[in-house]
């Protein structure tokens, strides 16, 4: 689940056709890497939606490539879970350290093909973008981690740590997979996240701007909000009708806000943001950053949908429910408030905040299943810090390496949460709301997938050798 980035990435080329894939570039990602856009191809072409089943048939297509190219069959593993699965790929060192796991996610969001442009489900390159479900949020990613472990296995890369690669098959809905994963490999040295974090262009130049490598990320709950009432004929309306209730109550809470919150990585995210934003915002994000307790920096930078999250825990009314018929007065009424509590707050504090902020104390207030996941921010390793500074310079020299939160949820709270410290490092570099992942028309810069392909070998070279 890629979070909406702050800033963005992308670059661009000259045009030229590549037969079975469609508009692609002359020097750039199809001319120059047949097998990896092969590969691409063929993993955006299974729809690893929800309720398909076609995780596990993505799974054994990774797994046997991965098997083809050198690695042990007893090295590779396919966990199934449900109608989903995880694949599991050991890269062997000489152990001299604790495993660093490499976590990315298969499954993708639903995507209809009537409301899209081109077929979500066919990788298409046109005007220097891929086109597909997937494209950004993440198999490009995961097929870019794939081919850097084939890549390092064929030039005889021998790490002091062994390198697992972890990939879940249902991040983006129950995340059961993650779970086992967690479950299952949480003593490592470190995790680094390809489904987060990355590079800023800036939206009028296209010149990179920073790179954020995603330390923390907030604790995501779902908190039910239920009203009863003894109903009756809708002829003969009251004053206990339950969605009228609901209707004040979610008005009281759209009406809050949770009080501002900062830490180490978010304080300094925003004083580099607040460099490159101009106007109002940016100058609230430098004296916030200086000064925590700023009230009026405070309130410009929550008046910004993108940015409030990055100061305070936010409750929002996602989904109500309520009546049992047309012509009755309703018997129930509810709400879910979905929260994204900044870390080292607990769900239990903001339960309690809401039920205060409600004022109905015949409402019930309920934290919804599963139970939600402590994401503490994980601390920031100077060697992780070097590794991804080389990578990124080595492209774009100079570009400003800041740590950042995630205001959405990944698999890393599942890993955080069992005490391995973990690093959002998308390797593409984006402009603001230029991919759409999760939305129609998907697309990310193709100049990426090569860029990731170098990016990932530089970063795993320098952290496991």
């Amino acid at each position: 689940m890629k979070a909406p980035r702050i800033m963005g990435f992308a670059t661009a080329a000259s045009l030229v056709f590549c037969a079975g894939i469609g508009p692609v570039h002359a020097g750039t990602t199809a001319g120059t890497l047949p097998d990896t856009m092969a590969t691409l191809k063929h993993a955006i072409g299974i729809p690893t939606v929800e309720g398909k089943h076609q995780v596990p048939v993505l799974a054994a297509y990774l797994a046997d490539k991965l098997k083809a190219n050198g690695f042990a069959a007893s090295d590779v593993e396919i966990i199934p879970v449900g109608e989903t699965a995880a694949l599991v790929a050991r890269y062997r060192g000489t152990g001299e350290g604790k495993p660093i796991l490499l976590s990315g996610h298969m499954d993708v969001v639903a995507a209809n093909r009537k409301d899209w442009t081109r077929d979500p489900f066919t990788l298409v390159e046109e005007n220097g973008y891929l086109y597909g479900r997937g494209s950004a949020d993440m198999k490009t990613a995961v097929v870019v981690l794939v081919e850097t472990l084939i890549r390092l296995k064929h030039e005889g890369f021998k790490p002091r740590h062994d390198l697992i690669l972890l990939l879940s098959g249902d991040e983006e809905t129950e995340m059961a997979t993650t779970r086992e994963l967690a479950k299952r490999y949480h003593d490592a040295e470190f995790l680094l996240n390809a489904d987060a974090g990355g590079g800023t262009l800036d939206p009028a130049t296209g010149k990179p701007v920073l790179y954020e490598i995603q330390a923390a990320e907030k604790t995501y709950a779902d908190i039910r909000i239920g009203l009863t009432s003894p109903g009756g004929h809708s002829s003969e309306p009251n004053h206990d009708n339950a969605i009228y209730r609901l209707a004040r109550i979610i008005d009281r809470v759209a009406a809050y806000q949770f009080p501002p919150k900062s830490n180490e990585i978010t304080l300094a995210s925003l004083h580099a943001l607040g460099a490159h934003t101009p106007g109002a915002l940016g100058a609230a994000m430098t004296r916030f950053a200086a000064h925590p307790d700023d009230a009026a920096a405070a309130a410009t930078i929550s008046a910004d949908p993108a940015y409030v999250g990055q100061i305070r825990t936010t409750c929002v009314a996602t989904m109500l429910n309520g009546g049992h018929a047309l012509n009755a007065l309703p018997q129930s009424a509810s709400v879910n408030i979905n929260c994204r509590i900044f870390p080292g707050t607990s769900v239990d504090s903001v339960r309690d905040t809401l039920i205060k902020v409600i004022a109905d104390k015949t409402a019930t207030v309920t934290v919804q299943p599963p139970p939600p996941v402590a994401s503490p921010a994980s601390p920031l390793r100077q060697d992780v810090i070097a590794a991804v500074t080389d990578a990124v310079h080595a492209r774009f020299p100079g570009v400003e390496i800041v740590p950042g939160m995630s205001a959405g949820a990944s698999d890393s709270m599942y890993f955080r949460n069992a005490g391995v410290p973990s690093y959002g490092i998308d390797a593409a570099f984006t402009k603001p709301d230029d991919t759409f992942a999760h939305g129609l028309n998907e697309k990310l810069p193709a100049s990426e997938v090569a860029a990731g392909l170098e990016f990932w070998h530089r970063v795993l070279v320098q952290l496991a050798k």
